[in-house]
């Protein structure tokens, strides 16, 4: 079966909306067995468009269309799949009544512009969209299936997750029964990761497929059979690598280092608060992002000026005079003022130079101070992230609650990743 990929847009062309989706769309469809067999990208070219509608749908099974469900003049897809079907653009009544509803939750009136999501090409089947205003729908052309769906990621997300894989699962059933553990790794390298695999395992069981996915903090690793038989060797596989990588593993699925901490820390039934100054709220945000933080953080503080580290955490002029900013005497008085301020039994703090300005000699730019831990046990270290601003920033903050994570797991403090970065 050939599943073919079309997505609209000027602002995909440009590079001003980056291609997020048909990513979304291949890792949805490899969890049932399928893949991509074509992708093509076209800006909002209606005859060029139309062109490779037709090819598509003549060389494949199914074709996923993504995006142009728009209310905007620019958003052709409807009127297209009429154009090429010879099915003509009618007022559906489930996509009417969808666009009245949406309209009524958020107190707005229906207006022409929505309105225009609600004509589509006579006989299509609807595709519920429980958050966006356009539903997406489906339709047959040249014994194609094709999928019509909206550009925007999370929407995309929530109808595949809910409706669209089923779909083409009941249209083209897949005899291939996969299944994949995926683990949320921190602090090693794809390279790194497999060397140490390759060391400690020998020759890897080839009914057991290991991948790798690069990301920003983290590594996910996954563990991928073809058939469910293999299931023991798979957790066979499963156990070996906790037994190797165990301290680098966050958790599973999509687990984030700040899941990870939250879920520990009300485990434990104690809390956590931050002082910051590098990462400008970050690390708070992170945390603050997990349903039930409130049950584990209370407070945070940005302390960016030298003046508000003062009247926020109670840091002495005196400190940062004679250390400076950036310096583990000042991190370890921003941590003890916002643990006595907000009387949580963990903290992190964090005082760096995020750059691209403002570093010396003695603390070049990608200069971090952080101190974390319980308050009766306060640990400190400094690094030097040569990276820009934003990774910068990034980083610091998955450091500082992968560290905070050791600590609650009673790990080894001092991670070997350390190794890997420049030390100050």
């Amino acid at each position: 079966m050939k599943i073919q990929l079309l997505l609209t847009g000027n602002e995909l062309m440009s590079g001003h909306t980056i291609d997020s989706n048909s990513a979304m769309i291949a890792e949805f469809l490899s969890g049932k067995g399928y893949s991509i067999h074509r992708k093509v990208t076209v800006g909002d070219e209606p005859l060029e468009l139309l062109a490779d509608m037709k090819r598509l749908c003549e060389s494949g099974d199914i074709l996923i269309m993504n995006g142009g469900l728009g209310p905007t003049l620019d958003d052709l897809t409807a009127q297209l799949l009429s154009d090429l079907t010879g099915k003509p653009l009618v007022e559906n009544p489930i996509a009417r009544r969808h666009l009245e509803d949406w309209c009524e939750r958020r107190k707005s009136p229906l207006n022409n512009s929505n309105l225009k999501q609600a004509f589509l090409p006579e006989g299509v089947e609807i595709i519920p969209n429980p958050t966006g205003s356009a539903v997406g729908f489906t339709m047959v052309y040249e014994d194609c299936l094709i999928i019509c769906t909206p550009g925007v990621p999370s929407e995309l997300r929530t109808m595949m997750e809910q409706t669209i894989v089923d779909t083409i699962c009941k249209r083209h059933p897949n005899d291939q029964q996969i299944d994949t553990i995926r683990l949320q790794t921190f602090g090693l390298g794809e390279s790194t990761l497999q060397e140490m695999v390759n060391h400690d395992y020998g020759e890897w069981p080839e009914q057991v497929e290991l991948s790798f996915r690069a990301g920003i903090p983290l590594l996910e690793v996954k563990l991928i059979i073809h058939d469910l038989s293999h299931k023991v060797i798979q957790q066979r596989c499963y156990q070996r690598l906790h037994e190797l990588i165990g301290d680098f593993i966050i958790g599973e699925e999509s687990t984030t280092l700040a899941e990870s901490v939250v879920k520990l820390l009300q485990n434990r039934q104690t809390t956590i608060t931050t002082a910051e100054s590098c990462t400008g709220g970050l690390i708070a945000s992170a945390i603050t992002e997990i349903a039930g933080a409130s049950a584990v953080f209370e407070a945070g503080f940005v302390t960016y000026s030298n003046r508000m580290k003062q009247q926020l955490v109670g840091v002495s002029e005196l400190t940062l005079k004679m250390y400076g900013a950036v310096s583990e005497e000042v991190v370890i008085a921003m941590t003890k003022g916002a643990l006595e301020r907000s009387g949580a039994d963990y903290g992190i703090a964090v005082s760096g130079v995020a750059g691209p300005g403002g570093g010396s000699a003695e603390k070049p730019v990608g200069t971090v101070w952080m101190a974390w831990g319980h308050k009766d046990n306060l640990r400190t270290r400094r690094m030097t992230l040569t990276t820009d601003r934003k990774r910068f920033q990034q980083m610091v903050t998955a450091i500082t609650l992968d560290l905070i994570r050791r600590e609650l797991l009673s790990l080894e403090p001092q991670p070997t990743y350390y190794q890997a970065l420049k030390k100050g």
